[in-house]
């Protein structure tokens, strides 16, 4: 969550001449609501079945740049997809950073409070941790992001 997946995905999908595809605009426009609005309305269950089916549908496109929602690769079913059809990334951005980033106005409905951010942030680590590639997104540019995934993916 506000590690800057989105930005970096159209990004290296600009850089690359790849499509750049974002799980959480797919889910929006899909559902018709915003990513706060499904959580309201259906809960999280409801939102990650939602998510799941995204992901499904984005595996055939290739090649392509996928952003997913923070919690979309800490679900193992989710993470075998992603690792097993593609090269996953972690933006690895300190808590901090993470909280100085998010909006205000509660759009992030799994960061209502700092003490649920933190719990949510140490629990998902383990899993980021089983990407392919970690980049230390902290104080990084974007374009220099790109760079070290280019030369990491070898194209």
């Amino acid at each position: 969550m506000a590690a800057g997946k989105s930005i970096l995905a159209r990004a290296l999908g600009k850089r690359l001449e790849w499509p750049a595809e974002d799980v959480d605009d797919r889910i929006e426009a899909r559902e018709q609501m915003t990513v706060s609005e499904i959580f309201k309305a259906h809960g999280e269950p409801y939102f990650r079945s939602v998510e799941r089916a995204v992901l499904v549908d984005l595996l055939p496109i290739r090649p392509a740049v996928v952003a997913t929602g923070g919690g979309t690769f800490f679900d193992p079913d989710n993470r075998a997809l992603i690792n097993g059809n593609g090269a996953s990334i972690w933006l690895d951005v300190p808590l901090a950073q993470i909280v100085v980033r998010l909006p205000p106005d509660n759009r992030r409905p799994l960061a209502s409070s700092r003490a649920q951010l933190e719990q949510l942030y140490a629990v998902r680590r383990s899993a980021y941790a089983q990407a392919h590639l970690r980049l230390d997104a902290a104080r990084a540019p974007v374009d220099e992001l790109v760079e070290r995934a280019i030369d990491w993916l070898g194209t």
